[in-house]
């Protein structure tokens, strides 16, 4: 909140004359708006403000605002946004609710994220990266983005639904993708009663599948330990039930899809650390699928997951409203503001990261005997509303990247990747890589 003073706090900069042409230069260079971020960030310092018709959010960046924005004002900052596409689609999924709404779902979910539960699903997860690669074409040319995307969803679906979702696969892929452009940044940020037809059939097949679900699983019970066990058993409505359901499968899914594809587009770019991962693979596998205990004994592997959430977090830029008038370094962000804070911005801030757009895993090896300094990687958030699966998710990367090495040669075919500011951060057009079985 806004501390008692008589000198009036000051407005956050705003991008003017020079800093505007650079941030533009940098966008057309690099075909993405994170380079025009990038600029403001170092021209105009931890706190700035976007002024667009209609979008005018404060954006902060740095370990002090993610202390501020996770910790010290969580509860003075909301998550739900009405009229936003992500609250419209998720309705009253945990992910967009605040205060006792949200604890209390929370409370209900996390069983089936537990630590305890990991070692339940590591099968789910490899047999589901095989399911996909065994359809691979020796010496085939993959786009790992898609082949990934396949990966995460029949993975989530078993562990969190109980369910096979290959069946469904082809069928609901396009409306699946129609979902995520749902929520992706467009044109109606700047607009926000702009008509968005096309997607309403959509959204109705993907609400279809999941309520068939759920009457499936009424009707037969069967096991209550995953998440849509646990949801039925805490008593919630099919319509709640809907809700989580959903933020489940689209969060969840498309985060994944994006470490993996980065992860491996990285992997291929860097021979010499994917020669040392694959060998690391080699070395603890051996030729067994692989386990939760492999999975703790693959440093290296757990390296590069690492580094990849730095470069490229999934969730790059996480958004809140002020619920009443608040302070930030001695600037004012007056109530029913946009914040957006910055993860991408964070993790590449040279201050605290040597190199910062070098790919280099070592920096998070077990010898290098410090840790990142507080609230400088944040890759699944903090605080009490720490990303619900983060432990699953990276878990999850190391099993299926392990699985992929151990099986097939990667290569990268060497075209232009640039990131996608999507429902999640994405290589765009795609990773292609030939695989070749080992």
């Amino acid at each position: 909140m806004i501390a008692e003073t008589t000198t009036p706090l000051a407005h956050p900069p705003e991008p003017q004359g020079l800093t505007g042409l650079h941030a533009l230069r940098a966008m057309w260079q690099r075909r993405t708006v994170l380079a025009a971020l990038e600029v403001f960030h170092r021209e105009l310092g931890d706190i700035f403000r976007i002024t667009l018709p209609g979008f005018k959010p404060i954006v902060l960046a740095g370990p002090e605002a993610n202390r501020f924005v996770l910790i010290t004002s969580r509860h003075d900052l909301r998550w739900r946004t009405e009229g936003d596409p992500v609250t419209s689609l998720l309705r009253r999924g945990v992910l967009v609710t605040d205060g006792d709404e949200h604890d209390v779902l929370r409370r209900q979910m996390d069983p089936s994220l537990h630590r305890r539960m990991l070692s339940g699903y590591v099968e789910a997860i490899w047999r589901s990266a095989d399911r996909v690669t065994v359809a691979w074409k020796d010496d085939a040319l993959c786009d790992m983005l898609v082949e990934m995307r396949r990966i995460a969803l029949l993975i989530l679906t078993e562990t969190m639904f109980g369910v096979d979702f290959a069946p469904d696969l082809k069928a609901l892929w396009p409306s699946i993708l129609k979902t995520l452009a749902y929520i992706s940044p467009g044109p109606w940020i700047l607009w926000r009663n702009l008509p968005r037809p096309g997607y309403a059939r959509a959204l109705k097949r993907m609400d279809d599948y999941l309520y068939r679900i759920i009457a499936a699983r009424r009707a037969n019970p069967g096991d209550a330990s995953d998440l849509l066990g646990a949801l039925i058993a805490a008593g919630l409505s099919d319509d709640l039930i809907r809700d989580q359901m959903l933020t489940m499968l689209i969060a969840g899914h498309d985060t994944s899809t994006a470490l993996l594809a980065w992860a491996l587009y990285l992997l291929g770019t860097h021979p010499d650390a994917m020669a040392r991962a694959r060998s690391e693979v080699d070395t603890v596998l051996g030729r067994q699928p692989p386990t939760l205990e492999h999975a703790a004994q693959l440093l290296y592997l757990d390296q590069v997951v690492k580094e990849t959430l730095r470069l490229y977090p999934p969730i790059h830029l996480g958004t809140r409203t002020a619920a009443m008038d608040l302070e930030f370094n001695g600037y004012r962000i007056p109530a029913g503001t946009r914040v957006l804070y910055s993860i991408y911005l964070m993790h590449r801030d040279p201050k605290y990261w040597p190199d910062p757009d070098r790919f280099a895993p070592e920096r998070f090896a077990p010898d290098q005997n410090r840790s990142p300094a507080a609230y400088t990687y944040v890759p699944f958030g903090g605080g009490p509303r720490i990303c619900i699966g983060f432990m699953f998710a990276e878990v999850e990367a190391k099993i299926v990247l392990a699985r992929l090495l151990q099986q097939s040669d990667l290569t990268f075919t060497g075209h232009a990747v640039h990131p996608h500011m999507g429902a999640t951060l994405e290589p765009r057009p795609g990773v292609r890589m030939r695989a070749r079985r080992r």
